[in-house]
């Protein structure tokens, strides 16, 4: 199916990741979550969301590591920005120069070339959406 105006395909469902490694309690086993990964790409699932606070930053090391192997090429990858935590709180982030790192980072963490749907967790007005993007991206990207 279609998702947005830019010509992303992606299948009907997808897998959100969060609970692999964030908010439903313990983390989850490496292994055990690349095989349900795997399992999920291989039965058609082709869009995977995550995000650089959930873990933090562990579950976009987790789908790098499931995406290994050619499963990378099988999927559309979306990840998050925006949220980070300071001082054991959470604030939100969104001026360019922090995008820009976050997206660096994510990259890394990913441990991918290109991110599908790089999108913020959490809009704030003082950062405008449009400026977020002013600069070019770091490595290409798909917006």
């Amino acid at each position: 199916m279609k998702l947005g105006s830019q010509g992303l395909e992606v299948s009907a469902q997808g897998l959100g990741c969060m609970g692999m490694s964030a908010a439903y309690g313990t983390p989850k086993p490496e292994e055990e979550m690349i095989t349900l990964i795997h399992h999920a790409i291989n039965s058609g699932v082709t869009f995977l969301d995550t995000s650089d606070i959930y873990g933090p930053h562990a579950n976009e090391v987790l789908l790098g590591n499931a995406l290994k192997g050619g499963m990378r090429e099988k999927v559309e990858l979306a990840t998050k920005f925006g949220l980070v935590f300071s001082d054991g709180k959470m604030d939100v982030c969104g001026d360019p120069a922090s995008v820009r790192a976050a997206c660096e980072a994510s990259l890394k963490r990913l441990d991918v070339d290109c991110i599908d749907l790089y999108t913020s967790t959490e809009l704030t007005l003082a950062f405008p959406l449009k400026s977020r993007f002013e600069s070019p991206p770091p490595r290409p990207f798909n917006i």
